[in-house]
């Protein structure tokens, strides 16, 4: 199902479920992190379906997103993201170690981020502008903080790996979906791919 008019970069709440039809295959990129066959097959079967619960932190003000992350079959994952592009620790059964940080990020900032003079070319993130490509821009979609209309969410695995991720929205197949554009790198090696999502409540 098309995301509603009132879901945006503002507002994730909700469940929402990966529409593997339309979403590119992870299979290349779960095996550069790391993940053998065997699970991989698993997940790649499996229904997977997020529960998202965004909010601004009383205290800080700071606006957080807790995920929950189900795969039919599989254990459970949570992943709690505080937008301050502050480092933190997180552990868990699929990926191990990591440390990630997350952040609001407007699309000049993402294109100027993913140039080839930018600092993911530099640190070995990305190998392309894919992070910054097809998104939807008008003013509807500018409901971050200072009208930013992404989130970025960067992982440095302790396995060696990275992945960073833009969350937004995208005109696909003539619907506007929940997508983020996925990109997992560890040495020269790129894996880019789109995760592209049903609205389900």
């Amino acid at each position: 199902m098309a995301a509603p008019a009132t879901k945006t970069i503002g507002d994730l709440s909700g469940k929402w479920v990966l529409n593997k039809t339309l979403s590119d295959p992870t299979d290349p990129a779960l095996a550069l992190q790391g993940i053998g066959w065997l699970l991989r097959k698993g997940i790649s079967a499996a229904t997977v379906t997020i529960a998202v619960k965004q909010y601004v932190d009383a205290s800080s003000k700071v606006t957080r997103i807790d995920v929950d992350q189900s795969a039919s079959g599989l254990s459970s994952t949570h992943e709690a993201r505080t937008l301050d592009w502050s480092s933190r620790s997180h552990k868990d059964w699929l990926f191990g170690a990591v440390e990630g940080r997350s952040k609001f990020i407007s699309s000049s900032e993402l294109s100027a981020l993913v140039a080839a003079d930018g600092e993911a070319r530099k640190e070995g993130w990305v190998d392309s502008a894919f992070l910054s490509e097809d998104w939807l821009e008008g003013d509807e979609e500018q409901k971050g903080d200072e009208g930013k209309s992404h989130v970025i969410s960067h992982v440095k695995a302790e396995a060696g790996w990275f992945a960073t991720q833009i969350w937004g929205f995208q005109n696909i197949g003539g619907e506007r979906r929940h997508v983020r554009n996925v990109v997992v790198s560890k040495g020269d090696k790129f894996v880019s791919f789109k995760m592209i999502y049903d609205f389900v409540e």
